[in-house]
């Protein structure tokens, strides 16, 4: 299986990035609530329509990364929801102000996926990889880890600046260990794991 194309269609400071082709496309991270307008706007720059996302992981439940869910959702795109993040996700709402916009993720229609099944999920939308737990800005953190080593890690605080959080030590380990050598990060440039 050919690597799939990623397309960055961040807005306001965060990337959310766009994996895939065709109608299963997988978007990380689903924006800031409220702009729903924006992604549309950023997905039309780069040739898709939003009927063409299909999927949507949030690396973890931050109004930045997971604040237009239930829009999405709304619009057709399941929400895929690792087993450590149910939890977290109640929880969201407690930071959007009543100007944001911000709509309740509801649980019905999320398809919660374990970690162990996750690859072979991946590999029925035509992208090969794998969703890991990297806990150290959250414990419900997780990343994408593409078999070409791009490494899709939300808000993993860099490793070089970790140095007081284990937690995040470890989660760089494990994306090292599973063959990660490129960071495409929630905010910030795509850089080379060194």
């Amino acid at each position: 299986m050919r690597p799939p194309p990623v397309l960055n269609v961040g807005y306001r400071s965060t990337n959310y990035w766009l994996v895939g082709e065709g109608p299963k496309r997988l978007l990380v991270d689903l924006g800031w609530p409220g702009t729903l307008g924006a992604l549309r706007m950023a997905l039309r720059r780069a040739g898709v329509g939003l009927e063409m996302v299909g999927y949507g992981l949030a690396t973890h439940y931050h109004i930045d990364h997971a604040g237009l869910a239930q829009e999405l959702k709304e619009g057709g795109m399941t929400l895929l929801v690792m087993e450590t993040q149910v939890a977290a996700i109640p929880e969201m709402g407690r930071w959007a102000k009543p100007q944001d916009g911000y709509r309740e993720v509801r649980p019905e229609g999320n398809r919660i996926l374990g970690f162990g099944e996750s690859r072979a999920f991946l590999e029925a939308l035509g992208i090969p990889g794998e969703i890991l737990p990297t806990p150290g800005h959250t414990g419900h953190c997780v990343s994408l880890l593409l078999e070409d080593g791009r490494a899709f890690t939300g808000d993993l605080p860099p490793e070089e600046g970790a140095w007081d959080n284990p937690l995040a030590l470890q989660s760089w380990a494990l994306l090292r260990a599973r063959g990660a050598r490129w960071v495409y990060p929630g905010h910030g440039p795509v850089r080379p794991l060194e």
